[in-house]
């Protein structure tokens, strides 16, 4: 049980960041002019309205009943946006797939700062705070935002790429979409990953070190 604890906190906290990072795609969009997204109640950090069957809840829960699986990681479902819709649609489209991964970076500053009150605390309940609470969330938070800031679609990353590609390749990059779900599950499970969960932790580190006022 104690193993499973962490691993079910952490999922709750991915729920969280699901939720965090979808809404913000869709008050952007709200912001510039679409209110589709917002019709459909996606503007809540409830994460009710964003879940992905597969994304949200069966490839994390996998991996907290798996020993051995890979890394937790997970996605909600796409924020639907009418482009006919928006002011400036070529501009605004990069600004909408901006708007989460740029709200998981706030998350993960806003929950460093926290960690300069902790000594305002006594110290066990605050190394526990920072142990299940604090760490995960700013690391589950700055995974989300490098994520989904990679060039694969539906990935947010994939928007900003798109908007400078010709339109003669615009075609050829939408059929990655197709295969788009096999290579984030590749992706995952190569040493990559190893590589971008490093990079992970040493921004974190920094994090740590200049938000959180944390000495090494």
């Amino acid at each position: 049980m104690e193993d499973l604890l962490p691993k079910i906190i952490f999922f709750l906290i991915l729920l969280f960041n699901i939720a965090w990072h979808e809404s913000a795609h869709a008050l952007v969009a709200h912001w510039c002019g679409d209110d589709t997204a917002k019709n459909l109640g996606r503007i809540s950090l409830s994460p009710i309205p964003h879940i992905d069957i597969w994304g949200t809840l069966i490839i994390p829960l996998i991996n907290i009943f798996t020993p051995g699986a890979f890394a937790l990681v997970g996605w909600g479902k796409p924020v639907p946006v009418n482009p006919y819709n928006l002011k400036n649609p070529r501009r605004d489209d990069v600004l909408v797939a901006l708007a989460g991964p740029f709200s998981n970076l706030v998350l993960a500053v806003a929950v460093l700062l926290i960690v300069r009150l902790l000594p305002l605390i006594p110290e066990q309940q605050a190394q526990l705070f920072f142990q299940y609470l604090i760490f995960p969330m700013a690391a589950m938070s700055m995974m989300l935002c490098l994520f989904n800031l990679l060039p694969i679609p539906p990935l947010d990353g994939s928007h900003l790429l798109f908007s400078f590609l010709p339109q003669d390749l615009r075609k050829y990059y939408g059929k990655i979409s197709m295969v788009s779900f096999i290579i984030m599950i590749v992706l995952i499970n190569t040493p990559v990953w190893r590589y971008f969960g490093m990079i992970i932790q040493k921004i974190l580190v920094l994090g740590l070190r200049y938000i959180g006022g944390v000495e090494f």
